[in-house]
């Protein structure tokens, strides 16, 4: 009981700042209150989850990564505008953060959708909400393993896409086994998976004659 005493007393003397923060300009507003969430985040009992500290940023700080094998179709890409539009930023985009600039984990079409569409860029003042990985998640090969596990656990990948980053990660000297806890998969997909990019590149420039299209044709 007296701790929730102690608890109302901190929020009540909290509260009779909000109208100095208030009379800030927005964007320095929006500034200030992320230097306040961070504050906050450092007494947080949950402070070692990402999404304990929601920021807001700068839309144009915020970069797509290279790797990402997740892809939407159109009717899927255009519901997810509806919804954004309806309902709001409900998830916020999870970034690798490194010299004032944020790489996209996983948010990679929300992201997209505040860039492209000029009302909802708008409505956000330009800004979009993140969650900062885990420092000790922020290597390469780690950014790429979270991603994966991101798209998986919704169901969408490429299989192209798939096998080019395995790959990568063996070439970044990760086993097959490895791989197959990192990404969700078993040791035949992950097979089958360095099997596809073998064979692409085998025939990357191999050149087909006539006689070998018309033989495709009967």
């Amino acid at each position: 009981m007296e701790s929730d005493l102690i608890g109302e007393s901190l929020v009540a003397r909290a509260c009779s700042l909000f109208a100095e923060l208030d009379g800030l300009e927005p964007d320095v507003r929006m500034g200030t209150i992320n230097k306040l969430r961070l504050a906050l985040r450092a007494h947080s009992p949950m402070r070692a989850e990402p999404v304990d500290c929601v920021l807001w940023v700068e839309a144009d700080s915020v970069e797509a990564n290279d790797y990402n094998p997740n892809a939407v179709a159109p009717p899927e890409m255009r519901l997810l505008e509806h919804s954004i539009r309806q309902d709001g930023f409900t998830q916020p985009i999870v970034a690798y953060a490194e010299d004032g600039k944020y790489t996209v984990i996983d948010g990679f079409h929300r992201n997209r959708v505040c860039r492209e569409r000029p009302d909802i860029r708008k409505r956000l003042r330009g800004w979009l909400p993140i969650a900062i990985i885990n420092t000790d998640r922020e290597g390469r090969s780690d950014r790429i393993a979270a991603t994966i596990r991101h798209n998986r656990a919704r169901g969408k990948h490429q299989v192209d896409a798939m096998s080019d980053i395995v790959q990568e990660l063996t070439r970044r000297n990760w086993s097959e086994k490895r791989i197959a806890k990192e990404l969700g998969m078993d040791a035949d997909e992950v097979l089958r998976l360095k099997q596809i990019t073998g064979l692409a590149e085998m025939f990357a420039d191999a050149e087909f004659t006539e006689a070998w299209e018309v033989s495709l044709g009967n």
